[in-house]
């Protein structure tokens, strides 16, 4: 990993008018993650700091996103100029993904995998607008979107660093 934080949220807007922000959340464990007392770092992409950290207040659920409260930042000023920053925690404060799964900065590099033979390596993820999220696959030079889910994704090995693939007849033609 390049950085020395994992990102766990990204801040979307100001919601009301008491210093509560919109938070996007980028961890299947939100509720142990984004907790009171818990002290949040901006991050660039590769996951390095890039400002000072912020505990939070209060937290709690909303919709399908979560609303956060940070210590001491109680203008919606602050909070808009935040739009769309990368919050982040150090890599050993979250629980590690099993050997099935894989954190975000591993995709890219990783051999994709259709029934036993690489067919490409991922480049990324894309999130989608209703939270899911598509594997980028570069398939001899072509860029091939795969939605990252069962029953198309078969088989993660986090250790090989293979993905493998079931997927519908033509999609790695398109």
């Amino acid at each position: 990993m390049d950085g020395a934080y994992l990102a766990v949220a990204r801040l979307r807007k100001p919601h009301g008018l008491k210093g509560e922000v919109v938070a996007w959340t980028l961890t299947d464990e939100p509720e142990h993650v984004l907790a009171v007392g818990r002290q949040l770092v901006p991050v660039d992409e590769s996951g390095a700091a890039v400002g000072s950290p912020v505990v939070i207040e209060r937290s709690r659920p909303y919709h399908r996103h979560w609303l956060l409260k940070f210590e001491g930042v109680d203008s919606r000023d602050v909070l808009d100029e935040w739009r769309q920053r990368i919050f982040g925690v150090p890599q050993d404060e979250l629980t590690p993904p099993r050997e099935d799964e894989l954190y975000e900065h591993e995709v890219p590099g990783t051999r994709v995998l259709v029934q036993g033979r690489e067919v490409g390596q991922a480049t990324g993820l894309v999130g989608l607008p209703g939270g899911g999220r598509l594997l980028v696959v570069d398939v001899e030079g072509r860029e091939v979107l795969v939605p990252f889910r069962r029953p198309i994704v078969t088989r993660v090995d986090r250790a090989a660093r293979e993905i493998e693939i079931e997927p519908p007849d033509g999609l790695l033609e398109l």
